[in-house]
């Protein structure tokens, strides 16, 4: 699911190439990363009109987690991090995004292993995850 014409969608693809050049030895090329990531975490603070809304919440998840990946122990991260975003940017599929719809805050459903199958399972929808998670049976 390629949405070109959508802001975010440009946002994670240019991300994702710099992770790339960042794993292909540009390190300074992380730092931009993370920069385009506060970016986000503000132009999407404004358009939702909020810091707790579930497009800021993966942002600044997000963003964290590049943060953590410049410590030397957790360099591994950047890896994860940069197959997650090309995932997310070739299929739409962001498993970020669903395991914050887990948490308390984010979901209307107790906590249970059919609600985490229909979590990971379910293919990727327009919007977010909380809009298009199926209905439990």
């Amino acid at each position: 699911m390629i949405l070109y014409r959508e802001i975010s969608w440009w946002y994670w693809t240019v991300t994702t190439v710099l992770l790339l050049t960042g794993l292909a030895g540009r390190h300074e090329a992380f730092h931009l990363a993370i920069a385009l990531g506060a970016l986000q975490i503000i132009h999407f603070r404004l358009m939702e009109h909020g810091l707790y809304s579930f497009p800021v919440q993966v942002r600044v998840a997000y963003t964290a987690i590049l943060l953590l990946a410049l410590w030397s122990p957790l360099n591994w991260l950047f890896w994860v991090v940069a197959f997650g975003t090309l995932a997310q940017v070739l299929f739409g599929y962001c498993t970020l995004a669903r395991c914050l719809s887990l948490m308390p805050w984010n979901r209307h459903e107790p906590f249970t292993a059919d609600l985490v199958r229909r979590t990971f399972l379910s293919p990727p929808v327009k919007g977010n995850v909380l809009q298009g998670l199926p209905a439990a049976h």
